[in-house]
């Protein structure tokens, strides 16, 4: 028999993923398929969309305006849901959302994160740098907490 037979000693599913890389416009693509991994092996599909979408709007400000761009994600299951995190050393913080004119081509990547998911924030870093995260529950775990 030719079948796969997983080790009983096999450690759980990891609740975390931590990697730390130069992105460019291309790394967007490659963090939302090994998001939608950790998702899947979370049994978090349901938040696969907007954890890719709100990951996408992080890195894209990572790569339009992090000198260096390098930075460090991270993805935690966090109760009945995910939080992510990026960390670069560009101790800028990002400006408040606002709105904006229609006819704006940029600034829109925080109001739509704000749109997407239930919490984020900015956090300085003690290095200078900053922390950009968000955190996202099922729906079932937001209607349990109001």
């Amino acid at each position: 028999m030719n079948g796969y037979f997983p080790s009983i000693y096999a450690s759980p599913v990891p609740t975390q993923y931590r990697m730390t890389l130069t992105v460019d416009a291309h790394s967007a693509h490659h963090i939302r398929s090994i998001a939608r991994r950790f998702l899947t092996d979370w049994a978090l599909e349901e938040l696969t969309d907007t954890v890719e979408l709100a990951l996408t709007e992080l890195i894209a400000n990572v790569v339009r305006h992090v000198p260096d761009r390098r930075c460090t994600l991270l993805l935690l299951k966090h109760g009945s849901g995910v939080r992510a995190e990026v960390t670069d050393a560009y101790g800028q913080l990002p400006p408040a959302p606002q709105t904006l004119q229609p006819e704006s081509e940029s600034g829109r990547g925080l109001l739509l994160l704000n749109a997407l998911v239930d919490k984020w924030g900015v956090t300085p870093t003690p290095e200078g740098g900053k922390t950009v995260w968000f955190e996202h529950a099922t729906p079932q775990a937001q209607d349990s907490n109001p």
